[in-house]
This record gives structure tokens, sequence and C-alpha cells, in this order.
């Protein structure tokens, strides 16, 4: 019998001690091996010390904020990050969102909930096996994704996606042509059932940075007004343009 995997390890960042030994809490009985730190250089440090396969962050830390964090993360390889924000504030979000933050939680927020997060990005960053096809390569435009590598280059050159660009890429390239709305993109992508769909909006314009030749007019990643998007270049323009998000 082979042995059992080691639990996922997931960091806590917060310096509200409350916040941070509740989720931590929660976390454990989970079954998830946790670290904490308060601040921004303690989660450099305890990352470098042992690389966790998920971190929760929050946006507002003393001294050096979650963006910083998650933008230092990063420099050291991919890796899940949930977003702590203290407000509901739309800007919160999208600045969480716009450095690749995974996932977002507003406080006040349910622990569960947040577990429930946690384990559906983690499901979606270890990908889960879906049969040959799934794991075949995707090629369009000049656009070619590994799944099984989690690999992506356009016109030969890679590109850097986040965890959570890559499977949407990956679904609007599995779907070409489709008017796909924000909200399946949120159900399929994200596993969503419920959110907000300016994340959707969000991950899009970064995906557009890094497919696009022009951002502003994009021609694979188009807007269908009112609906979401299609992947595909087309002969007839959306109503109203292509450009906006």
């Amino acid at each position: 019998m082979s042995p059992a995997p080691a639990p996922a390890r997931v960091l806590v960042v917060d310096d509200d001690p409350t916040v941070a030994e509740v989720v931590a809490g929660y976390l454990d009985r989970a079954g998830f091996a946790v670290d904490r730190a308060a601040d921004g250089p303690g989660a450099l440090e305890r990352a470098g010390a042992a690389r966790p396969d998920l971190v929760v962050l929050d946006l507002m830390l003393p001294g050096m904020d979650g963006l910083e964090v998650c933008r230092r993360l990063r420099e050291d390889g991919p890796v899940p990050v949930i977003m702590l924000t203290a407000r509901g504030e739309e800007e919160d979000r999208i600045l969480g969102l716009e450095v690749g933050a995974d996932d977002y939680v507003t406080k006040p927020f349910s622990p569960r909930e947040l577990v429930l997060r946690v384990e559906s990005v983690l499901r979606r960053a270890r990908g889960r096996p879906a049969g040959p096809a799934a794991a075949a390569p995707l090629r369009a435009a000049g656009l070619v994704l590994d799944p099984a590598a989690r690999s992506a280059t356009r016109d030969g050159v890679e590109l850097r996606l986040t965890q959570r660009e890559f499977d949407l890429l990956a679904y609007l390239l599995r779907h070409p042509g489709k008017a796909c709305g924000r909200e399946e993109l949120m159900r399929e992508v994200w596993g969503w059932e419920f959110g907000d769909v300016s994340t959707v909006t969000v991950h899009v314009r970064r995906l557009r940075a890094k497919v696009e030749d022009d951002p502003a007019r994009p021609r694979l990643i188009r807007t269908v007004w009112g609906v979401g998007y299609r992947f595909g270049p087309a002969g007839v323009q959306e109503r109203g343009g292509d450009g906006g998000a």
C-alpha cells in the first residue's frame, strides 16, 4: 500500500492574531499543514524555509503590504494566493487580482467558506485528471498550451501566466467561437457558483495584455456585449467594438 500523500501546506499571513488563529484552526481541522506569519518579511522567511502549496494573505499588512508580498513570493515560482481584504470595496479586490491573486475573501468572512475556497484553488492548481483529451496540447492563433506541463507559448515565446490565467485561456481555447458568459467562466474556471464577475473581467484584461498584439483592440479574446467573451478571430465586429473588457 502506498503511503498517504503529505497534507497540503498553507501559509496564513495576517497581523491580526485572532483572525490568524481562527483561520489556522479551521484549516488544521480540514487536514492542512498550517504555517503562520504576522507580516510581510515573516511571510517571505517562512515561505523560503518551507515552500507553501498555497498562501492566505492579508492585503493590509503593516510595512510591506500584501501586494508586495504576493509579488515577491511569485518571484520564486508560482504559488496560489487567496487575498484577504478588510473592505468590500472593488478597488481592493481589483488590486489583489491585478497582481495575480487566485481568489479573494472579504472580511468579515466565514472560516468554513475560506476552507472551501482553499480547497477549490488547490484543486485547480494541481489539476484534475479528466482523460487524455484534457491533457492534449491546445493550439490556436500561434498559442500552444500544454495542460500536462502547465506551459504556454505564443509564437514560440513562453508566456508567464498565473494559474488562473492559464485555466481561463485553456477553457477559451477548448471552446473556440463560443460566447462564454462571465457566470459560466466563473463556474467552470474558478469553480464558484457565486461571486463578483469583475473577477473574470480583470483576468481577461490581464490575459489580453499577454496574448494580444494590441490589448486595446483585441482580436483573439473578443468581447460579446451583454454576454461575456469569445475566443477566435471574427470577420464581423461585435456591436460597439471589441476594445472594452
